[in-house]
């Protein structure tokens, strides 16, 4: 388990693991790293090491922690794959955000960072969305986030700067799911997408035969450059 803190719930009647990075000297403001669906696993510990390195605090929570704590699967073996999947599917994303709420809170609270930010993969990417329209966090980036278009209706509560990038030929999310996204959120001042042609899902992933190196370093880049104009 790579995990090497704990944060409680929201409600403070239990508490959930966390991997927390955290820079050489006062940070310049706090990034949440939420997991695609394979856990906190070396390449989420690698993206929280590298927001660390740019002078940010970052916090990955254990998503999953409800099921099973301490998942760290690997996108690149079948069996591990549809295991991941299944985790996702039990996940109840209305809990999940309230522990995105408590990792925000424990963020300003005890570890004393008032500008918090918030980047997820995937699954990670939903819930991206769902913290820009449920939470009070300053910025969040969603990359290839699956299921956006089911929740447009809340769109209206996007109140702070968001972020998705989305690759065209992601076989989880449709030509029609995306032209939906656009049609839903091109308009909204707070919104921005960025399409990435002829990508599927996973192109940033840290490793593994998904990755994309071009399109990973650019929208890494324009990651990086969002969080410095809204986070710090």
């Amino acid at each position: 388990m790579t995990t090497n803190t704990t944060i409680p719930t929201l409600d403070s009647a239990g508490s959930f693991p966390a991997y927390v990075a955290k820079p050489a000297s006062s940070p310049r403001g706090a990034i949440i790293v939420i997991q695609e669906i394979f856990g906190v696993n070396p390449g989420i510990v690698k993206k929280c090491d590298d927001w660390a390195a740019k002078g940010y605090l970052a916090v990955a929570p254990d998503v999953f922690w409800r099921q099973k704590p301490g998942i760290e699967l690997d996108s690149d073996i079948p069996e591990q794959f549809q295991e991941a999947v299944g985790y996702m599917m039990k996940h109840d994303f209305d809990l999940g955000i309230q522990d995105v709420e408590a990792t925000v809170h424990w963020i300003r609270r005890e570890a004393g960072v008032a500008k918090v930010g918030l980047v997820g993969f995937c699954m990670g990417g939903r819930i991206a969305y769902l913290a820009a329209t449920r939470t009070d966090v300053d910025a969040s980036v969603g990359y290839y986030g699956v299921g956006i278009d089911q929740m447009l209706n809340e769109s209206h509560a996007i109140a702070k700067a968001l972020l998705l990038h989305v690759p065209t030929a992601d076989g989880f999310v449709s030509p029609d799911a995306q032209k939906a996204m656009h049609e839903g959120l091109d308009d909204n001042p707070h919104v921005t997408l960025y399409d990435y042609e002829g990508l599927d899902h996973g192109f940033a992933a840290e490793d593994g035969v998904r990755r994309n190196e071009a399109a990973a370093t650019l929208a890494d880049t324009r990651t990086a450059e969002f969080f410095a104009r809204h986070v710090g």
